[in-house]
């Protein structure tokens, strides 16, 4: 039971750091923007998390103006032999983050909305371009993820490696791998002899108990009569 219990919570543990590493770690989507608008967006309790705060020199408040990129972007399902693409929309919010958690210290929200105006009139050509964001798209929330730049591309083919996830996950590993010797080390150099000493003490005391015990009941024996026969 225990055994389940300790497997159970190393794999909630893995499930919430993935979901926080997948979050706030940069993802790339190539895509092709249709339009850009500016809503009035309600913050309640239940997505307020979800989103950065105001931009540099505005005041936080319930309610604020924010940006959105509107999107659209080519998925290949691939089931066997059969292949088949087919485009769907997606929606970005356009904020800055600020000196804030993500640290992504964007601070030209402006400028992002203009380069995406800029490729969504691009008379009438398919303008494809990756889009570097963070966050998640959740309609019931009424959660967009939020772009961080804007990249012109040749077409929707293009691939992007996310070279600072590959050499954050690397650092990560590397590490972990690091404190893992560095703590067996320190344990055999200085818990190991410790736990051993205690150890030791432990089992002469009970030892000497025994000893004493066995001396007191030994005594207690001389005290009983011999068996009559």
């Amino acid at each position: 039971m225990l055994q389940r219990i300790k497997f159970g919570l190393k794999v909630l543990l893995i499930i919430i750091m993935g979901g926080f590493f997948h979050y706030v770690l940069p993802q790339h989507d190539v895509v092709r923007v249709t339009s850009t608008e500016i809503i009035r967006q309600d913050f309640s309790w239940y997505n307020r998390m979800f989103y950065a705060q105001a931009d540099s020199g505005n005041v936080e408040g319930t309610n604020r103006d924010m940006r959105l990129i509107n999107t659209v972007r080519r998925k290949t399902w691939i089931w066997g032999f059969f292949r088949r693409e087919s485009e769907e929309v997606m929606v970005y919010r356009n904020e800055d983050t600020g000196w804030i958690w993500p640290p992504y210290f964007k601070f030209d929200s402006s400028n992002l909305q203009a380069e995406s105006a800029a490729l969504a009139a691009s008379g009438g050509q398919e303008q494809w371009a990756v889009i570097t964001h963070y966050g998640w798209r959740n309609k019931l929330l009424t959660v967009f993820p939020n772009a961080v730049s804007i990249k012109p591309v040749a077409g929707p083919d293009v691939r992007v490696i996310p070279w600072f996830n590959i050499f954050f996950f690397s650092f990560l590993v590397i590490g972990w791998l690091f404190l893992r010797a560095a703590w067996r080390q320190f344990r055999e150099r200085n818990l190991d002899p410790t736990l051993n000493a205690i150890d030791e003490h432990v089992d002469a005391a009970q030892d000497r108990a025994q000893g004493v015990w066995g001396r007191f009941m030994a005594w207690i024996n001389t005290w009983r009569g011999k068996p009559r026969v």
